[in-house]
C-alpha cells in the first residue's frame, strides 16, 4: 500500500474523524498527543476506539487509508492508558512522540506483545513509527534505530519534527532565508533518511507548517522525494493532494526504469551497459527496481 502522505486528525473531534476517510491520505493518525488538550485525553481515547471500531465493521472502501494513532511520549503517565484505550479499535500501527531510541521502545512492545491477543490481533502485526527528534537527546540516538544489533521487527519507519526541537534547544529559526533547513535540523533530517534506509523501513519526512503555502509544499515534498524519503506528514487537507502528487512517479521515470530493468534483463551477467547513449551499471538498475517496487 501507499505510504505517501501520513495525515493528523484530532482524537478528540467527531466532525473531523467522520471526514477522515474521505481525506485521500494514505495513512491517517488520529492524534492523542499534541491535538488533544489534558483534560480531553479520557475522552478522546474513547472516541477514537469507537472510531477505529466503526471503520473495521464497515466493508472497507478501495483504496482506503491506514489507520494509526499518535500516543502520548513515553515518558509520561498517559501513553499506557492510550494503548489500552485503542487496540480494541485494531490500528495499524502507533506513532510514538519523543522516541529517545530503541531502548524505550521495547516497553511497548512488551506492552502490545499481552495486548493484541486479546483484542483478537495477530501478534507482531502491531507497527511503529516514532518520532525521533523531538529533542536533543532523542536526536542523538537516531543511528541506533538502523545498527545490526537492534532488532525491531514491528518498525515500519521512522519520522521527525523540527517544531519541538527548535523549543527544546532554543532556536530562533528552523530555516534560512532561502527555506532551506539551518544546520541542526538538515542533520536530524539526514540521519533519519539515512537510518531508514539501513534499518530497511520508511523515511518519512516532516510536516510542512504553513499549510497556506501551497508552493513551498510542493518544493519541499519533491524535494523530499528526490532525496529518498518514502512520504510525507501532513497537517491541513489541502495538504495531501500535493504530497501524493510529489511522491507519485511520473510517467517519464517508470519508463526509463522499465527500459533499465528490461536492458538488464537481456543481458544477463552484464555490469554495465549502454542506454541512449549513457552508460549504466548496477546502481542504475537497484534504483530502477526500487522505484518500480515503490509504484506498485
Amino acid at each position: 500500500m501507499p505510504i505517501r502522505s501520513w495525515m493528523f486528525v484530532p482524537g478528540d473531534s467527531e466532525k473531523k474523524l467522520g471526514k477522515a476517510p474521505g481525506l485521500g491520505a494514505d495513512v491517517i493518525i488520529i492524534d492523542l498527543e499534541d491535538a488533544v488538550a489534558p483534560e480531553a485525553k479520557a475522552a478522546a481515547r474513547d472516541m477514537t476506539r469507537h472510531w477505529l471500531e466503526q471503520v473495521r465493521a464497515a466493508d472497507p472502501a478501495e483504496g482506503a487509508p491506514q489507520y494509526w494513532v499518535r500516543i502520548n511520549p513515553l515518558d509520561t503517565s498517559l501513553w499506557h492508558r492510550d494503548v489500552e484505550a485503542v487496540m480494541p479499535g485494531k490500528p495499524a500501527g502507533l506513532m510514538v512522540p519523543k522516541a529517545t531510541g530503541p531502548d524505550q521502545m521495547r516497553r511497548l512492545v512488551e506492552m502490545l506483545y499481552e495486548l493484541e491477543p486479546r483484542n483478537g490481533v495477530a501478534p507482531g502485526t502491531t507497527q511503529l513509527l516514532p518520532l525521533v527528534s523531538e529533542t536533543p537527546r532523542a536526536a542523538i540516538t537516531i543511528p541506533a534505530y538502523g545498527t545490526g544489533d537492534v532488532e525491531m521487527p514491528r518498525l515500519a519507519g521512522l519520522t521527525w519534527g523540527a517544531e519541538d526541537l527548535s523549543a527544546a534547544i532554543g532556536a530562533t529559526r528552523k530555516r534560512d532565508a532561502d527555506g532551506r533547513w539551518t544546520d541542526a535540523f538538515r542533520m536530524v533530517r539526514a540521519q533519519v533518511l539515512l537510518t531508514a534506509h539501513a534499518a530497511g523501513v520508511a523515511a518519512i519526512d516532516t510536516l510542512h507548517a504553513d499549510f497556506r503555502d501551497m508552493t513551498g509544499l510542493q518544493r519541499v515534498a519533491r524535494d523530499a522525494y528526490q532525496d529518498g524519503f518514502a512520504g510525507m506528514l501532513a497537517i491541513h487537507p489541502s495538504q495531501v493532494a500535493p504530497i501524493n502528487a510529489a511522491f507519485t512517479p511520473g510517467a517519464e521515470e517508470l519508463a526509463e526504469a522499465r527500459a533499465i530493468v528490461d536492458l538488464f534483463a537481456q543481458n544477463p551477467g552484464a555490469g554495465a551497459l549502454q542506454l541512449d547513449g549513457r552508460m549504466i551499471d548496477q546502481p542504475h538498475l537497484v534504483q530502477a527496481q526500487k522505484l518500480l517496487a515503490r509504484a506498485g
